[in-house]
């Protein structure tokens, strides 16, 4: 498995983004799937930024491995910061009404109905987020 290790800082998405993709096109990812897991990147990455080390800042590894037969990508970010598990708040309700009053969750959500497997656990002092897609 490969890492990389940024600042977790928003302006390093492009960097995280970029690592992952560079992975997916070696193995011709379908444009679509490479898209979703994309957007998966993007919401657990900035949600890290943001959220993870608040008042303070920290890093945030990002490891990544295709794996054969079914083909497919293991995707974890891990940080230092405040425990935190995104999957704990359930289903979200999805009804136009419930959406237009709702403040955080959707991206969460986007990541789970989007990607085949994702997992969170804390240990020895990490977060640790895996989101697995078939290619």
């Amino acid at each position: 498995m490969e890492n990389l290790i940024v600042p977790a800082k928003t302006e390093n998405l492009d960097r995280v983004t970029m690592f992952v993709d560079e992975r997916l096109e070696a193995y011709e990812c379908p444009v679509p799937i490479q898209m979703q897991i994309e957007l998966a990147i993007e919401e657990i990455f900035v949600n890290i930024a943001h959220y993870a080390y608040h008042p303070l800042s920290g890093e945030a590894e990002i490891r990544c491995e295709v794996l054969q037969e079914p083909l497919r990508v293991v995707i974890q970010f891990l940080d230092n910061g405040k425990p935190f598990d995104p999957l704990a708040g359930g289903e979200v309700d999805t009804s136009k009404e419930a959406i237009l009053g709702r403040v955080g969750g959707l991206g969460i959500h986007l990541v789970k109905t989007t990607m085949d497997d994702v997992r969170y656990a804390y240990e020895n002092g990490k977060n640790t987020l895996t989101i697995l897609k078939k290619l």
